[in-house]
């Protein structure tokens, strides 16, 4: 079914809670609704907005915003050893997080918290504490808006990367997700390759699938802040991957700086956004209604009443501070429209 929404305001639907408006809106619930939109409208301009939360929107949009609505969660098979389950796009990432942890299923435990769609998941290939949704993956289905055909794509096939996949790129402006299945396992996997998630989980008793979602849950909830009180993106730059060379200069001058092993490239080397960002001078920074939050400055926050255009001048004086300061190009990830 579709549900078609004109000149909407927007600003209960993205996480900045900026004021803009789209000059129409598609709810839907499957490949056959938008099969039958683009049949009949052949939108030239349009994007997906699912939770909004990692979208800026800085004008009105005067293209179409398609938003999924069905949310429904199956299990397909299990073996005892594994379960695979496909889940709709518009089920909430943390609730699947949280069934999974219920469930005993491991894989997906170290992303918890983070605000997204699962339609949105593969997208940017989210990550967080060591861990990356690729690695739980099987098949992406979407939408193609040329083909009018629902496709599959295997696990290789979406070209996963470091918030990378073919969806931002060959795909961008073509697929529309409807559905993501997912192998997870009850084999005891902990992924404790981080020193806050180390402390917080030996302190909760040892390597559990609950201890560990408690303890990253604690941890995200002291850094960042509550969309719902204060206006923001998450994590607004990707962490930068910088040839070895530069990050063993870089060390040589700040040897307190963190840096982490790039998986299959022994020639790069991913710095932390936020420890640049922060050692620039900039956590806690303000500019009149925009900020760099105070407890992690990956976050770009609005104080109240800012716009898109705001929030892009100040992540552009970040990166010109960062750029400045250590050679580095630090750049969103975040949608931009």
């Amino acid at each position: 079914m579709i549900r078609i929404y004109n000149d909407i305001n927007l600003q209960n639907r993205n996480s900045f809670g900026v004021v803009e408006s789209a000059r129409e809106l598609v709810e839907f619930e499957s490949g056959d609704d938008l099969r039958e939109y683009f049949t009949e409208h052949k939108p030239e301009q349009w994007y997906v907005l699912g939770g909004g939360n990692n979208t800026l929107f800085t004008q009105r949009y005067d293209g179409v915003l398609f938003t999924p609505v069905c949310s429904e969660r199956t299990v397909l098979v299990d073996d005892g050893e594994y379960v695979e389950i496909r889940v709709e796009a518009a089920h909430d990432w943390d609730a699947l997080v949280e069934w999974s942890v219920n469930e005993g299923l491991w894989g997906i435990e170290n992303l918890s918290l983070i605000p997204s769609s699962v339609g949105a998941a593969p997208v940017q290939n989210i990550g967080a504490y060591g861990a990356e949704v690729k690695d739980a993956i099987t098949t992406v289905e979407y939408f193609d808006t040329r083909t009018l055909q629902v496709v599959r794509l295997t696990n290789t096939e979406c070209h996963f990367g470091y918030r990378e996949s073919v969806f931002k790129h060959q795909l961008k402006g073509v697929a529309i997700i409807l559905a993501v299945e997912f192998k997870l396992h009850r084999t005891p996997t902990p992924n404790l390759g981080y020193g806050d998630v180390v402390k917080e989980v030996e302190a909760r008793g040892g390597a559990t699938l609950i201890n560990i979602r408690e303890a990253i849950c604690a941890i995200r909830s002291f850094k960042l802040p509550d969309p719902k009180v204060m206006g923001n993106a998450g994590s607004f730059f990707k962490n930068p991957i910088v040839q070895r060379s530069v990050a063993e200069q870089l060390l040589s001058i700040y040897p307190d700086m963190p840096h982490y092993a790039v998986s299959g490239d022994a020639d790069s080397v991913k710095l932390a956004a936020g420890w640049l960002i922060d050692r620039a001078g900039l956590k806690g920074y303000r500019s009149g209604r925009v900020g760099v939050h105070d407890r992690q400055a990956l976050v770009l926050v609005n104080h109240g009443g800012a716009t898109g255009g705001e929030v892009i001048e100040l992540a552009n004086y970040v990166c010109a501070r960062v750029k400045a300061m250590f050679g580095v190009a630090i750049t969103p990830e975040v949608n931009i429209l």
